[in-house]
């Protein structure tokens, strides 16, 4: 893309090569395979002339340096070399992290990743209103698209993990540990990936603006991307913090449950221990049992009438102390939910 007109055009890896060269303002966008070795998604004739040459030398960017540029599995950089900076950026599309490659100096920035990138083209359709000034607005602007993808998926996820908190309360299920545990992933996920680069580029960028070369300007849009990158950083740990919150809840609403099963246990055990005392006790065989307790209605006094007794004032006393009427209020939410 030529700037700042905004004149967007398609070229092979030569034609690219000859722009950069010439041009005094120019984004170029280099889209590689998803697998593979570098210039195997390049045309086949492109790719036999490049003869496996590193993409930096094929864009006629010599610098021993950018061998790794568009190469898998790069971690995050931020760099300054004199008049050029690098950078490899972590990025969110469609829930994965990917790795968007930049080289950028006083009037061009090369952007180089593997397979689509919404990054880049969310980048131009800024353009028409940003209307970056240079090159170098042209990468905070990515950068801030960067973290706005960060931005984006954190507080996707903690609206799910509200959600998912939300239906707990209103009927608990054992899936809901599984759905909070690949949000808590997520999170970690997005924090394991955002800090290191953060941190990199922390350093990197505050060390160069205190030298008197870095103009106000450019200072400007610094502190402007590390305020933005500080917030990013709050709303994922505020999502950490959601989802310990919602497995918090989740413990807790179990916790009531066993209270509540542990409760009823200890009032059949209250009422039927004794119970189940006089049945052991009058099937002893003691002479006094045998001899002496031979009549029908001793029979029934002690085996039937001792146990109804107690029956009765158990249950007096369960109504009088209310427990029976808390539990059967807990039944009545739990079947309102």
């Amino acid at each position: 893309m030529s700037m700042p007109d905004g004149a967007l055009t398609r070229t092979p890896v030569s034609e690219a090569r000859a722009r950069l060269a010439s041009s005094s303002f120019l984004l170029v966008d280099v889209e590689l395979p998803d697998v593979g070795q570098l210039g195997v998604g390049l045309p086949e004739r492109e790719a036999d002339r490049s003869g496996g040459q590193p993409l930096a030398h094929q864009l006629g960017l010599e610098a021993a340096d950018l061998a790794w540029l568009g190469r898998e599995g790069e971690s995050v950089r931020a760099e300054f070399r004199g008049d050029s900076a690098t950078f490899v950026v972590p990025a969110i599309d469609g829930g994965e992290v990917v790795h968007v490659h930049l080289v950028v100096t006083e009037t061009y920035l090369v952007t180089v990743h593997r397979g689509a990138a919404r990054l880049v083209r969310s980048l131009v359709e800024r353009f028409p209103s940003e209307r970056p000034a240079d090159s170098v607005a042209m990468l905070f602007l990515l950068l801030d698209e960067a973290l706005e993808t960060y931005r984006g998926a954190a507080v996707q996820a903690l609206l799910d993990v509200e959600d998912l908190e939300d239906e707990m309360f209103r009927r608990r299920q054992p899936e809901q540990v599984y759905r909070l545990a690949r949000l808590r992933r997520t999170a970690a996920r997005l924090h394991h990936t955002l800090l290191p680069y953060h941190r990199v580029t922390e350093e990197t960028v505050t060390r160069r603006m205190m030298s008197g070369s870095f103009p106000e300007e450019r200072q400007r849009l610094v502190r402007e991307y590390e305020r933005t990158a500080r917030l990013v950083l709050a709303d994922i740990e505020s999502l950490q913090e959601a989802t310990r919150r919602a497995f918090g809840t989740y413990s807790s609403l179990v916790s009531g449950d066993q209270n509540g099963v542990i409760n009823r246990l200890a009032i059949v055990s209250t009422i039927f221990l004794p119970l189940t005392f006089l049945t052991g006790f009058f099937g002893m065989n003691f002479a006094y049992l045998t001899n002496e307790l031979e009549s029908g209605a001793v029979f029934w006094l002690l085996a039937v009438g001792l146990q109804v007794a107690f029956l009765a004032v158990a249950l007096y006393v369960l109504h009088r102390t209310g427990i029976w009427r808390r539990l059967q209020d807990d039944d009545g939410e739990g079947d309102d939910e």
